[in-house]
Order: structure tokens, then sequence, then C-alpha cells
């Protein structure tokens, strides 16, 4: 199982990445996007990455917007995967 991370490691990882904040002890990102298709191929980019890391996220979309949130549900909280797997996220477009 994966190590939860202390506050002070949660928020210096949180400090190198834009766009996320953490909410409940989870890391969350909007994303917004012209249109649902935009929206839909967005998260069809996040399959292969997820799948690799072997760490998934919850994702809501609404229309043109999706909601990504990561936490570690066998640890109960954030760990290195959520923040390894949201800094791939952020690279794709």
């Amino acid at each position: 199982m994966a190590q939860l991370l202390t506050g002070a490691e949660i928020q210096e990882r949180a400090d190198g990445l834009s766009d996320w904040t953490i909410e409940s002890s989870k890391l969350q990102t909007l994303r917004k996007f012209k249109d649902f298709v935009a929206a839909i191929a967005f998260v069809n980019k996040l399959v292969e990455p997820s799948e690799s890391a072997g760490h998934h996220p919850d994702i809501e979309i609404s229309y043109n917007k999706v909601k990504i949130t990561l936490t570690t549900h066998d640890a109960g909280g954030l760990t290195k995967k959520d923040f390894d797997l949201a800094a791939i996220i952020s690279q794709i477009v």
C-alpha cells in the first residue's frame, strides 16, 4: 500500500502544480473545453497514463467541463501516486 503524505509534503507538492487544489484530502482540477466532444476527447487521453500508472482518477463530466479528483483510496488520502499522476495530467491538452 502507498504511504500517506504528511501535511507539509502535500503542501510542498501542491505548490508545484498549477490549476490543482486540495479539497478534503483529495487533489482536484477543473478543465473547461469548447464543447462536449472536446471534453470527451480529453477524458479519453487520460486512459493510457492512468492504466500505465495503475492509478485511476475519479472523473465528472458536465457538458464542456471535466472535474478530475485524485486520492489513493486504499491508503485513505493523498500519496505520491496522486501527485505523480496529476503532473502527467497537467501536461495533457
